[in-house]
């Protein structure tokens, strides 16, 4: 891709390159390459190339708003046929899906190019990505520290400027929680906005939902324009949006509005000063462009909020072990995964329907508050995460959590766990570094997190805005505004890969 810096451009910046004949996909593709191979091996963010595809599908006839624009694919429920997708489990490293997924569908309808599988942690569990098998997705801003989970592969890839967007999907932050780490734009699309089959109709019970990772608005504005519309096997539907959303960023909005924001860790934890800075900075500014703004917490118990949570995640866990039976032809053992996987499968088999259902009626109480909260307050602001990013391994278990561990899985059960009160010590460690992302997952809101912060080590910080069901235009329409401001011109720029 000599004669131009790619990096510079976002995908409707090279659609249109594409479209006025100055680059052609076969050579954006070419270079794609170039860069996968030339950063991947410091970052780890690719693992699964698809450049025999991908040079096929360069050379056919495209149409389409992003025709000939290269992109990376999630490692799991972003299907292609006979195209390995393993959940970051070597558990699934044979299985081939028989036909693609909606959402790759829609997006080969827009003229994307799929070059290759981007790294997950097993079963997209963690807030990290460091699968036993793949090994570690690094952050190209510093290559010592996490770009988060569990869309990190993508967004490692994103970052280091291989493609200018990135298949993702958020179940309790994995599109966000990456965008924080990484410096990136990262929204979490309303429930129903986005397909999801056709092998689900739902995932996680309708708390994970699928979109994108990318360095501007507009490219996640243009994606969801091609990804939204009705979808057969869907368990959920959001009213339509009519209008365009890249019209409605494009479109001069000097109204003023009552915002919310809290700096209050939902579980009680603590919340790094850094993270808490990135948030006053952005009202400060918010405040400045008129808008009011005054610090409120979310109408929600957000203790309950976690345990309903994981609830719903060590049940889910339960469902896909169990359905890894008809991959692997036989019945699985906890030798099969790794150990934090196999743990959290005996948890969700310990858990009762009646403890499932109560969880789900939480999420419903906790919508409905939401939704009157936002009668009141157009966005609800918070840190994105709790606190920049960890190192690698930082997540490893301890000594005696090993041993624990191993115990369990060798008796199989999680009952034990349970009444020894670990579910509720679990809750706040797995989330004590992001406790603000679940609660939108839960009430099928959309949420998204702007690069607003660069800590004083050079990482890059997050923060997160709610706004009601349905109304991802008026989280775009802010985002736009906020994309022209001091505060995200600092993590534009493309990183230099750095060792502590």
């Amino acid at each position: 891709m000599k004669g131009f810096a790619y990096e510079t451009y976002d995908g409707l910046g090279l659609a249109e390159l594409v479209k006025k004949k100055e680059v052609s996909p076969r050579e954006l593709v070419e270079g794609v390459i170039e860069r996968i191979e030339a950063l991947n091996p410091e970052i780890n963010a690719v693992i699964h190339k698809m450049y025999d595809q991908a040079r096929e599908a360069s050379v056919r006839e495209m149409t389409g708003r992003f025709a000939g624009v290269p992109m990376l694919l999630k490692d799991i429920t972003q299907e292609m046929k006979g195209i390995p997708i393993t959940s970051g489990s070597k558990a699934l490293q044979n299985y081939r899906p028989k036909e693609d997924s909606e959402y790759v569908r829609r997006l080969k309808k827009a003229g994307l190019i799929f070059l290759g599988k981007t790294n997950v942690p097993e079963f997209g569990l963690m807030a990290i990505t460091e699968p036993t098998h793949y090994g570690p997705s690094r952050n190209p801003w510093n290559i010592s520290y996490t770009p988060g989970g569990s869309s990190g592969g993508s967004g490692a890839a994103v970052a280091a400027g291989i493609v200018p967007i990135a298949g993702a999907s958020d179940g309790g932050g994995s599109i966000r929680i990456p965008a924080a780490y990484c410096g990136l734009f990262g929204m979490k699309p309303t429930r129903g906005r986005s397909p999801v089959g056709p092998r689900y109709g739902r995932l996680w019970q309708g708390a994970a939902v699928e979109h994108v990772l990318t360095r501007s608005v507009r490219d996640s504005a243009a994606i969801l324009e091609e990804l939204k519309g009705f979808e057969k096997s869907a368990a959920f539907s959001v009213a339509p949006y009519e209008k365009s959303y890249l019209e409605t960023i494009n479109t001069p909005n000097e109204r003023t509005v009552r915002i919310a924001f809290s700096l209050t860790s939902p579980i009680g934890t603590e919340v790094d000063p850094e993270c808490k800075e990135a948030v006053l900075k952005t009202v400060n500014y918010l405040e400045t462009m008129g808008h009011h703004v005054e610090e409120v917490d979310a109408p929600v118990d957000g203790k309950k909020i976690a345990n309903s949570y994981l609830t719903m995640y060590f049940g889910e866990v339960a469902a896909t072990l169990s359905g890894l039976e008809e991959v692997l032809g036989r019945k699985v053992s906890y030798k099969d995964v790794e150990p934090t996987s196999w743990l959290l499968g005996l948890l969700g088999k310990a858990t009762t329907a009646e403890e499932f259902v109560l969880s789900l009626r939480a999420w419903d109480e906790a919508a409905y508050a939401m939704e009157t909260f936002h009668e009141t307050y157009t966005y609800y602001i918070t840190p994105t995460t709790a606190f920049p990013p960890a190192k690698i391994a930082d997540h490893d278990p301890k000594p005696m959590e090993k041993l624990l561990m191993n115990v369990s899985n060798r008796l199989g059960s999680g009952v034990l766990l349970k009444r020894l009160g670990i579910v509720e010590q679990l809750a706040e460690d797995s989330l004590k570094r992001v406790p603000f992302t679940q609660l939108a997952n839960l009430t099928g809101q959309p949420a998204m997190s702007l690069p607003l912060h660069m800590t004083a080590d050079g990482l890059p910080v997050g923060v997160q805005f709610m706004a009601a069901q349905g109304r991802e235009d008026l989280l775009f329409t802010i985002a736009a505004q906020m994309e022209k401001t001091e505060l995200w011109q600092e993590l534009t720029k493309n990183p230099t890969f750095t060792k502590v």
